[in-house]
């Protein structure tokens, strides 16, 4: 009895995921063009993860597309315990991200710019880790 109602609760399991998730729409296409670029830096003498994810486009009058990102683009930096989520600016040039007190920016890929503004500027020593 008990092998019974295992096998009719996965049946109806299996018929209700089978009808629902037709109902569900698909990811928009660019969620799968927003998965992330990872690099992995050291700052600081501590390690730092670099995400950067594309975006979609929330200005297009504005062209600067460089480095394959867009307005609307995005980087997450996660370096001593902290996650920090900058938005791309609209700078022109090398892709360069910010939210007003941190900013980073990879000119040069091998040693990017990292910085805090908070009275004056810190300039973080980074370079590519491995």
């Amino acid at each position: 009895m008990t092998s019974f109602l295992a096998l009719l609760q996965s049946s109806l399991l299996a018929l209700v995921l089978a009808v629902a998730l037709p109902l569900f729409p698909a990811p928009p296409a660019w969620a799968a063009a927003a998965a992330a670029d990872v690099q992995r830096y050291v700052c600081a003498g501590e390690p730092l993860q670099a995400s950067v994810y594309r975006g979609a486009v929330d200005a297009p009058a504005i062209p600067n597309s460089n480095g394959g990102t867009v307005p609307g683009g995005f980087i997450v930096l996660e370096w001593r315990g902290v996650r920090l989520q900058l938005p791309r600016t609209n700078n022109a040039g090398v892709p360069s991200y910010t939210d007003g007190r941190w900013w980073w920016q990879a000119a040069d890929p091998a040693q990017p710019t990292f910085a805090e503004r908070r009275g004056g500027v810190t300039t973080i020593p980074c370079e590519r880790a491995g």
